[in-house]
């Protein structure tokens, strides 16, 4: 039983690493959207190219987050390492 507890604390340190994604993925938007903010700012002109590619960084940094939750959610209600122990017990 106590390797059962060892697994399931691990999936819970686990699970909060990767909610940390989540946190850091709101900073990568922020740059993002102030790198485009700042690029237009310059180049007036190219401002529908800027603010397409924007949107696709902001997109594919919001996939992070979001797979960082996936993880978390696995590990916390549908853990498959649990049931590899105690299997075994």
């Amino acid at each position: 039983m106590e390797t059962l507890g060892l697994v399931v604390a691990a999936a819970h340190i686990a699970a909060a690493i990767s909610l940390l994604n989540g946190l850091l993925t709101t900073f990568g938007q922020a740059k993002i959207a102030a790198q485009a903010i700042e690029s237009i700012a310059r180049q007036p002109e190219a401002a529908d190219s800027i603010r397409s590619t924007m949107f696709v960084g902001l997109a594919m940094a919001e996939t992070s987050g979001i797979y960082g939750l996936l993880i978390a959610i696995i590990m916390l209600f549908a853990n498959p390492l649990i049931n590899i122990v105690v299997s075994y017990l």
